[in-house]
């Protein structure tokens, strides 16, 4: 299994804000330049699913494989013979808030989905969380 993590800690945002930012799908293409559209129908909730649409890409079906408020979720992308699944952490720190984000890909064909998708996402999370922060701060 291929896993990449990147963290940040801010002083800037609380949880509960990056909480409210990511379980609001719909309008992640309102912070994220790389989203054509995000459409959750129903909560943001452990059992649920949402079309995705990076721009250029073709529509995803991901599914909520885990979702704790305020703490973590992940993602599930299923590609032919891989599986994709994006891990979200907030948690408290004595220096602020903590923010992870861990992708991993899994199955036969895992080499051919970092190179087309996942190892993309990973070069731009450094500068997707800083945006992430900064629209999360107005809420």
């Amino acid at each position: 299994m291929w896993t990449k993590s990147y963290s940040i800690v801010t002083n800037k945002v609380s949880k509960e804000q990056m909480w409210k930012l990511f379980s609001d799908v719909n309008n992640w293409h309102t912070w994220d330049t790389g989203i054509e559209f995000a459409k959750l129908e129903g909560k943001f909730e452990k059992g649920n699913h949402f079309m995705f649409q990076p721009k250029g890409g073709p529509k995803l079906k991901i599914g909520i494989v885990e979702a704790i408020e305020n703490q973590n979720f992940t993602d599930f992308t299923k590609f032919p013979l891989a599986k994709m699944y994006g891990e979200h952490i907030f948690e408290d720190t004595p220096n602020g808030l903590k923010i992870t984000t861990t992708m991993k890909v899994e199955g036969i064909l895992s080499s051919l989905w970092i190179k087309l998708v996942a190892q993309k996402i990973v070069d731009t999370l450094p500068a997707d969380m800083e945006a992430q922060i900064k629209t999360a701060a107005k809420l």
